[in-house]
């Protein structure tokens, strides 16, 4: 028997700390919930895991802003909304203001102080609209423009429009003596001159009957006999029977001679009737008119050029200048990856942009309103198109976030099996320690009192 070393102590000891220790840890497990609380736990899983939390924490705030994105374009539609109701309202008075029945000075003019109050609106949405400080309607906040052409228009004429970014085309065939042609909802005869109308029966061979002012002729060779009784004349003789007024026919040609003492291409007895080259200014004119609507920094011009029988109007588009497209970029990922940026674009949406600024209905024919109708209509389909693109957008960020929360989802689900207690293993390994724990207590206790013995060989 030896006192100096008690080995049986010693080992209960020694086996007591290991299963102190251990109960700790499950201790530590089971009140924390987690398996890993320390690198010491599992070293490569805590980095695993660590990764992990930062692709959840870093998807569940990309989340976050997604559900702001949709947000601020919820925001941005729904005052484009209130536009689109205030144009088609705008649209309904410029048809009214177009009607031949309204009163000049007093019917257009109340139509047009609703306009202006409309259009004031518009501006107002337009610069008023925005979500956290950021004005969604406004155009970029940097200072930064751009020039906006607006659609080429064929001011109802008959021919074809082919519009371009910068220009426009308007091809009709030319105008030619006895030709008939709408101008600004009025119809014009094309006048000829004398010589016109003697042109036009110019190679008409023997035989050939010409009409002038109701009375028939007919052609005799120039070598042949005229009988003016009979009323059949060389050519010489019928051109002389031509003067101003009269209505010249020749076969499928009918031509009517203009009477025009002051040359200015309008007939004297009959304003409908007008020379081709007044026909072309009265174009002219009306291109301009309808394509300078909402030209507010540079007016549109037209040219006119003639070539195979077909007149080719050529319209330099005007624009207004307004503030650049505002664009913001929606970060809807757990990483840096420009991939993972959503890029919302939305345009001024002011009347500049949309065309409509200056619009006016007030002039005695109801022309302008007629134009005014074309207008209205491009600013409607311009919003209508920004309405389109930010649903596309709000539906794209609601799928990225289902998206988003399905995989924050499962790489938790992933993150918990490395890093979470199993409670039910652990109560297991607890429970196991606990009675180790007694048990080795209790072995202590008796290897203690093993030595007592040795007192006995004393007495």
């Amino acid at each position: 028997m030896v006192v100096q070393h008690n080995m049986q102590a010693m080992n209960a000891n020694r086996m007591l700390n290991i299963t102190t220790g251990a109960q700790s840890k499950s201790t530590e497990k089971l009140s924390s919930g987690y398996r890993i609380n320390r690198a010491a736990d599992d070293a490569a899983g805590l980095t695993i895991s660590e990764k992990m939390r930062k692709q959840i924490r870093g998807l569940d705030q990309a989340s976050t802003n997604a559900q702001d994105g949709v947000s601020s374009v919820q925001t941005a539609e729904g005052a484009l909304t209130e536009v689109h109701s205030m144009l088609q309202r705008m649209n309904e008075l410029a048809v009214q203001a177009a009607n031949g029945t309204n009163s000049k000075e007093s019917d257009r003019q109340a139509i047009q102080d609703e306009i202006d109050q409309l259009t004031t609106e518009i501006d107002r949405v337009a610069e008023t609209t925005k979500f956290n400080e950021i004005y969604l309607l406004k155009g970029d906040s940097n200072g930064g423009t751009k020039n906006v052409f607006m659609k080429g228009h064929d001011a109802g004429l008959k021919g074809t429009l082919t519009d371009s970014a910068k220009s426009a085309t308007f091809v009709m065939d030319d105008l030619e003596a006895g030709d008939k042609v709408t101008i600004a909802g009025k119809e014009y005869s094309i006048g000829s001159t004398a010589a016109d109308a003697k042109a036009s029966y110019a190679g008409a061979a023997a035989g050939d009957k010409v009409t002038i002012d109701g009375t028939e002729y007919t052609v005799v060779d120039a070598g042949g006999t005229e009988d003016a009784g009979a009323n059949k004349l060389k050519v010489a003789s019928i051109d002389a029977k031509v003067k101003d007024g009269s209505v010249v026919s020749y076969k499928t040609s009918k031509l009517t001679v203009m009477t025009d003492a002051n040359t200015d291409g309008i007939d004297d007895d009959d304003s409908s009737v007008i020379s081709k080259n007044v026909a072309e200014t009265k174009i002219t004119a009306e291109l301009t008119a309808a394509n300078n609507i909402g030209t507010v920094d540079h007016a549109a011009t037209v040219a006119k050029t003639a070539a195979n029988g077909k007149t080719t109007y050529t319209i330099t588009k005007g624009y207004a200048t307004v503030a650049d497209t505002l664009s913001f970029n929606l970060h809807v990922g757990a990483d840096a990856d420009m991939t993972n940026k959503i890029t919302v674009d939305i345009d001024t949406m002011n009347s500049a942009n949309l065309g409509i600024k200056g619009l006016n209905v007030t002039d005695a024919t109801g022309t302008a309103a007629t134009y005014a109708v074309d207008a209205i209509s491009d600013a409607i389909a311009k919003v209508s198109s920004q309405r389109s693109a930010l649903g596309a957008v709000q539906n794209r960020l609601e799928h990225t976030i289902d998206n988003l929360d399905n995989i924050v989802e499962n790489t938790t689900t992933a993150e918990s099996r490395i890093r979470d207690t199993d409670m039910a293993e652990e109560m297991v390994e607890y429970s196991k320690n606990n009675i180790l724990a007694q048990a080795g207590q209790s072995m202590l206790a008796q290897a203690n009192q093993s030595t007592q013995g040795v007192l006995s060989l004393l007495q």
